[in-house]
């Protein structure tokens, strides 16, 4: 019985070396490709700073944007955000015994900026298109454009009434309202926020944004003697415009043995001598995607086909070019197998001085796949012999 499972064992272990080798060895490299994209937020809160509770001082907004990708970590954004706005003061003048005053009010704006965006994730790992999430963050500026302002004025009257009403007390000459604004009132802004991008496919994100942006005291109407803050959440959707990245497969090398060298048995004056049986060589020389230049990983093998020519003056070579049936089309694909045929003929013929009476040469586009393996047939198999 043990000896059965021993010789089981030993098949399932050759059976899994044996699919081992047959997994295509080399690497999958992304080169990035510049692109631009467009966001489109219709999800969004807005908190405007102020002593009132949070809850009164909440609001809708929404956002979108077109930017452009530069490289692997920079972009340029430029936004439009829009909705509202909110403000509020609250008196409290409970130990006067007088009940306590509060007024909210609203007002609409729209504001563009122009940002620039990193792209975190990039900076800190390896490029990969393909990772579920990335962090951006970025830094900008912009004017932000308000209007409907009739809540504040409508507010700044309640206030003096109220104030009017208790003459002498601290509150007197309250100037909270200083800066009231009628009609349109224009600001500009400094902005700062983080970006989390869940991909969803290669042309579709999900996003959610945080943001927070600066403007001057005159914003809200108040006179605080500091800067006004608004901060916004948005969530929505990024649709990369166009091809964001290209994908290539690099083949490991293939170690192949030397050539045989069939030394000539020795000439024996009573016998013939027998004939040199001269081994061929073959060499598959690698292309990567949508090129026919030769890799310098792959320079050796047409190196090893030159050096046997000429060991063997009599010998030729066939060099037969292939492109993979993945990708393009027919007449991309025959183009490119002939060029792959050629760049090796040209380099034997120009770089080792092979005749160009012992090459023939041949392509067969896609139609033919020496490889089960799709990225390695972008190749051009020679034989020598």
């Amino acid at each position: 019985m043990n000896v059965k499972k021993q010789i089981l064992s030993a098949l399932l272990l050759l059976a899994a070396l044996n699919v081992s080798a047959q997994e295509p060895q080399g690497e999958t490299v992304y080169d990035f490709k510049p692109h631009w994209f467009l966001q489109v937020q219709p999800v969004g809160g807005q908190y405007t700073l102020g002593e009132v509770d949070f809850s009164h001082l909440a609001s809708y907004n929404v956002q979108a944007a077109l930017g452009y990708q530069f490289n692997k970590i920079v972009g340029l954004r430029l936004a439009v955000n829009a909705w509202q706005s909110k403000g509020g003061i609250e008196i409290d003048n409970s130990d006067f015994g007088l009940v306590n005053f509060r007024q909210t009010w609203k007002w609409n704006y729209f504001a563009p900026s122009l940002d620039v965006q990193f792209n975190l994730s990039n900076v800190v790992c390896k490029y990969n298109p393909k990772r579920f999430f990335n962090l951006y963050a970025f830094v900008g500026a912009g004017l932000n454009f308000a209007s409907g302002n009739d809540e504040a004025q409508d507010a700044e009257k309640a206030l003096q009434t109220y104030l009017a009403s208790a003459p002498g007390r601290a509150w007197d000459g309250n100037q909270n309202m200083r800066y009231l604004w009628d009609g349109s009132k224009t600001c500009v802004f400094g902005q700062g926020g983080l970006v989390g991008d869940l991909r969803l496919s290669d042309a579709l994100s999900l996003i959610l944004e945080v943001n927070a942006n600066l403007l001057s005291d005159k914003y809200n109407s108040k006179r605080a003697g500091n800067a006004d803050w608004y901060f916004n959440a948005l969530a929505g959707l990024k649709i990369n415009l166009g091809k964001t990245y290209t994908e290539r497969f690099i083949p490991a090398p293939v170690v192949e043995p030397a050539p045989v060298v069939v030394e000539p048995a020795p000439i024996v004056v009573e016998q013939k001598p027998e004939p040199v049986v001269i081994e061929p060589i073959r060499r598959d020389v690698f292309f990567t995607i949508n090129s026919f230049e030769i890799a310098d990983i792959e320079a050796q093998k047409v190196k090893d086909i030159a050096d046997y020519m000429k060991m063997y003056p009599k010998s030729k070579v066939v060099i037969t070019g292939y492109a993979d049936a993945g990708t393009g089309n027919d007449r991309i694909n025959d183009r490119l197998a002939a060029q792959r045929a050629d760049a090796v003929v040209t380099a034997l013929r120009n770089q080792y001085g092979i005749s160009p009476e012992r090459i023939t040469y041949d392509s067969k586009g896609a139609r033919v796949q020496p490889f089960a393996e799709n990225d390695r047939n972008r190749v051009s198999i020679c034989i020598a012999e």
